[in-house]
């Protein structure tokens, strides 16, 4: 990458093994693992608690049948109102004193919100750790998602998410056989011409688009990038149509990209899977890498709890 921002190839008679830039390395792979707090990775065992099967049996229950009452109170309280410990427990057909126990114990923990009608809903808390841990898992599993994805299709990929009217890269994998050289993460590029912006706008209305690019310059060395929001709008239209987003010279001469959305466990988009690299390279194997691209993302999805229900 250059000092304008630009990602920068070298010929293909200097690529070596020792040229790759992937996030790859295990000391990158630690750091990201290091965020991953105990209640991701599991908790440590006791000393002798491993032989204890019974005692191992009841916590499974017991988490199971916590598991299934925020569940059945997620579903019931979609209009926006609070269920009943009897509403709870006709939905899951299991006695009320033992669903109330566990809601109430649920409550002293703040996963849920009690009302003075004792009407429970899942509390902001529940909802703020669920973002933490998508943020958190979409990096680890983002990871492992692009190793694969790079492998495959031999090209650098990468993962970005929206920021304000920018995207910016939060993981990469380059591999030695890409000729591209440099890192791009952390840093942002104007969405409207980036190789991930229409796939992280992909479950953005019409007006959402707007406000978000209300304020922006669609100003880019890209040739053919969209020259204002309705251009956007047309091309993010054409890309849902077709399944996935192209960015054909958008950002800067020569460069390509097929990318796909991915999306967490609310339903709702929250980064793309990009591949990128030199178009006279990748157009003639854009269905190729678009399937590629669109099996890794959604594999990264089911990863972040997306179809579970």
């Amino acid at each position: 990458m250059d000092a304008q921002g630009h990602r920068l190839f070298l010929p293909s008679s200097h690529v070596t093994e020792g040229d790759t830039r992937s996030a790859r390395s295990s000391s990158a792979r630690a750091d990201y693992a290091e965020t991953m707090t105990s209640a991701d990775r599991g908790a440590p065992v006791a000393a002798g608690a491993r032989g204890d099967g019974a005692a191992d049996d009841e916590v499974t229950s017991t988490v199971s049948r916590a598991f299934d009452v925020i569940a059945s109170l997620s579903q019931l309280t979609r209009d926006g109102q609070g269920a009943s410990a009897t509403d709870v427990a006709r939905a899951l057909g299991r006695e009320r004193s033992h669903v109330s126990r566990t809601l109430a114990a649920l409550a002293d923990q703040d996963v849920v919100a009690r009302d003075a009608g004792r009407r429970y809903r899942l509390s902001w808390a529940w909802y703020t750790a669920a973002e933490d841990l998508v943020d958190r898992r979409l990096r680890l599993e983002g990871l492992s998602a692009l190793d694969d994805l790079a492998a495959l299709t031999g090209e650098a990929v990468f993962l970005g998410v929206l920021r304000g009217d920018t995207t910016v890269t939060i993981v990469e994998s380059v591999p030695a056989v890409s000729r591209m050289i440099g890192t791009w993460v952390g840093r942002a590029y104007p969405a409207f011409c980036s190789d991930a912006g229409q796939a992280v706008l992909w479950d953005a209305s019409d007006e959402e688009v707007r406000a978000i690019f209300a304020a922006t310059a669609f100003d880019s060395e890209g040739p053919r990038a969209p020259r204002s929001v309705d251009d956007f709008l047309a091309r993010l239209h054409a890309a849902r149509e077709r399944g996935y987003t192209i960015v054909d010279e958008e950002a800067e001469v020569g460069l390509y990209s097929v990318a796909a959305p991915v999306w967490d466990f609310r339903g709702e988009v929250v980064a793309a899977v990009q591949v990128v690299g030199e178009r006279a390279a990748l157009q003639p194997r854009t269905s190729a890498l678009a399937d590629a691209c669109l099996l890794a993302a959604s594999a990264l999805s089911a990863r972040l709890g997306h179809g579970i229900r």
